[in-house]
């Protein structure tokens, strides 16, 4: 099996011709890499976890099919990623949970008080007013596992435009330019739904340590 240094993948080129080629090593090596995050992606659109694997599996039997149609118009893993969405979606809608992304264009309201935010006249409309208290750093194991537990919580509960952007933008570290192409959605809906998410999961998380601090 062939290896990379530091555990990273090789450019894009080379992974596009060693597929092309049918390299077993390299398929392998992108399942590793890429699946954990394309299963938290696809759950956000599916109703169960064993779906969001049949999801996973249907993309990556669909990306071996199409990657002699690679353009190179996209990183390889924005191609991947937006064959994903739009099986994820597909798998919702026939599951009757969730939407049709179109009609889902109005999320709500940030879940943090507006007059927290600076105004449309401020010099950074929408920036923090007074910045919230730094929050402890966890010091155990056991604090760091509530806190991933109540962010997931958080996230189920977000609307299912402002899920999808926070989990690429925050849990798979996608550029924002890179959730527009995925999502296909302009950069303003984009910073706007993901503003909207931080807000909400940020209020849960205060609401968290403000808890702890006052045991303490």
């Amino acid at each position: 099996m062939a290896s990379f240094a530091g555990g990273a993948l090789p450019p894009d080129h080379v992974i596009v011709s060693a597929l092309r080629a049918g390299d077993e090593a390299m398929f392998a090596a992108l399942l590793d890499t890429w699946s954990r995050g394309m299963l938290r992606v696809a759950r956000s659109y599916v109703s169960t976890d064993d779906s969001a694997e049949e999801v996973v599996q249907d993309t990556w039997l669909a990306v071996i099919g199409a990657i002699d149609d690679f353009e190179g118009r996209s990183s390889v893993r924005t191609w991947v990623y937006r064959i994903l969405v739009n099986a994820a979606k597909k798998r919702g809608l026939r599951e009757s949970r969730t939407l049709p992304w179109s009609a889902l264009e109005f999320d709500g309201g940030p879940g943090v008080d507006p007059s927290r935010f600076h105004g449309v006249d401020a010099g950074l409309p929408g920036s923090w007013k007074v910045a919230p208290a730094a929050w402890p750093t966890p010091e155990n194991q056991a604090l760091a596992a509530e806190v991933r537990g109540l962010i997931a919580e958080a996230l189920a509960e977000l609307p299912p435009r402002q899920r999808i952007v926070i989990t690429l933008r925050d849990v798979e570290g996608c550029t924002s330019e890179e959730v527009c192409d995925i999502l296909d959605i302009s950069p303003a809906n984009q910073r706007v739904l993901l503003h909207r998410a931080r807000t909400v999961v940020r209020d849960r998380l205060e609401g968290y340590f403000r808890s702890v601090m006052a045991a303490e």
